[in-house]
């Protein structure tokens, strides 16, 4: 089995070690632009310093509907895509590779920020910078408003939306790029039975159901070319009785395998609000093992996953193939300089701002 500290080599793109950096949401475009800010430049910048192999950018919208907040990033303009391209640059120049996320909250957008607005819950108002949502079927999440029904022809503009927004990632210098099929957002309500009611050609049938997704799969593949790694951020449960599974997780993951995906981010839950997750240390890494197991896919495991041994543990194994981290980066972004000094590995890509500190 590989080790934490393997490189990993994903068609034209090798990466260091096994510790990648998840996207997390910072809601920190504070003029509604879409476009990242100073912020996103050491907020990213402090995890490939800290050693990290692959850094992904927070969920950034492919169209202004697609945020999940109005101040959530996006790169579906070329003023968004210059502004990323000096953020990507400075991770690739700490021996990082950058990533992106690219993702439409459906249902689950136009919300307010996480944080800065505790007052406020639910869908923002048009009156106050909000918008109209949009979803395979007219059912709300939570207390939301309720969001319109795509049609066939609003189906068709977001599969231009991702591939136009990957084109712009691509030129933004981004070498990753991931698909957002997790979490309650647009591409999980199309997979979601919780979610999907429809009757027509994106509704019923797994295969139905998955046709959204393997359509964006396919045309993603065909404007970034072969030599850049695709990634789908999957939810393997639903928590729900009737919802989306680990099982029809690994079925399809196989399906986009075939349409060109290369590496399956394995997270769970958020597509109804009230459903409690039993959460514990490492809780979603079975879901990763059961969809590397069964799709023979190669696939990352997230989810409060804190210490070096429990990480290394997990790739040694055969659990997954690397390990994403979110909150315990954030509280250490140099996470993967301390996790080499415990485990007693000598890395050569320590910043030589910080060789005083390697081992004493």
């Amino acid at each position: 089995m590989p080790t934490l500290f393997d490189q990993l080599t994903l068609r034209d793109v090798t990466v260091r070690n096994r510790i990648w950096t998840s996207p997390m949401c910072q809601y920190s475009v504070l003029d509604h632009s879409g476009i990242p800010q100073q912020w996103h430049l050491v907020h990213l910048g402090s995890f490939a310093v800290g050693g990290s192999g692959l850094v992904f950018s927070e969920a950034t919208a492919v169209s202004p509907e697609a945020r999940i907040s109005p101040r959530d990033t996006g790169i579906w303009t070329d003023e968004q895509r210059d502004a990323w391209k000096p953020i990507v640059a400075f991770v690739a120049s700490q021996g990082a590779v950058p990533g992106i996320q690219l993702g439409h909250a459906g249902r689950k957008a136009s919300t307010w920020p996480a944080w800065g607005f505790e007052d406020r819950t639910g869908s923002v108002p048009i009156e106050e910078g909000g918008w109209s949502t949009v979803a395979p079927s007219a059912i709300p999440f939570g207390d939301d408003d309720e969001p319109n029904e795509l049609d066939l022809a609003g189906i068709d503009k977001i599969v231009g939306d991702f591939r136009a927004a990957a084109r712009r990632s691509v030129d933004a210098g981004f070498r990753v790029i991931e698909l957002h099929a997790a979490h309650g957002y647009l591409l999980h309500q199309f997979l979601s039975p919780i979610a999907n009611h429809r009757s027509d050609e994106y509704g019923g049938s797994l295969e139905n159901r998955a046709r959204l997704m393997l359509r964006v799969v396919e045309e993603v593949r065909a404007e970034v070319g072969d030599g850049v790694p695709l990634f789908i951020r999957f939810s393997a449960s639903d928590w729900t009785p009737g919802g989306w599974d680990e099982q029809q997780t690994a079925t399809v993951a196989g399906w986009a395998e075939e349409a060109g995906a290369d590496f399956f981010d394995i997270s769970s839950g958020g597509i109804q609000s009230g459903i409690r997750v039993p959460l514990e240390p490492g809780y979603q890494v079975p879901f990763a093992a059961h969809v590397r197991s069964s799709a023979e896919v190669e696939v990352s495991a997230v989810g409060l996953i804190t210490t070096p041994q429990q990480a290394s543990a997990i790739v040694e194994r055969g659990k997954a193939d690397a390990v994403m981290l979110a909150r315990e980066a954030l509280r250490d972004p140099h996470f993967t300089l301390r996790a080499a000094h415990e485990l007693g590995v000598d890395l050569d890509y320590w910043p030589a701002q910080y060789l005083r500190a390697r081992w004493h």
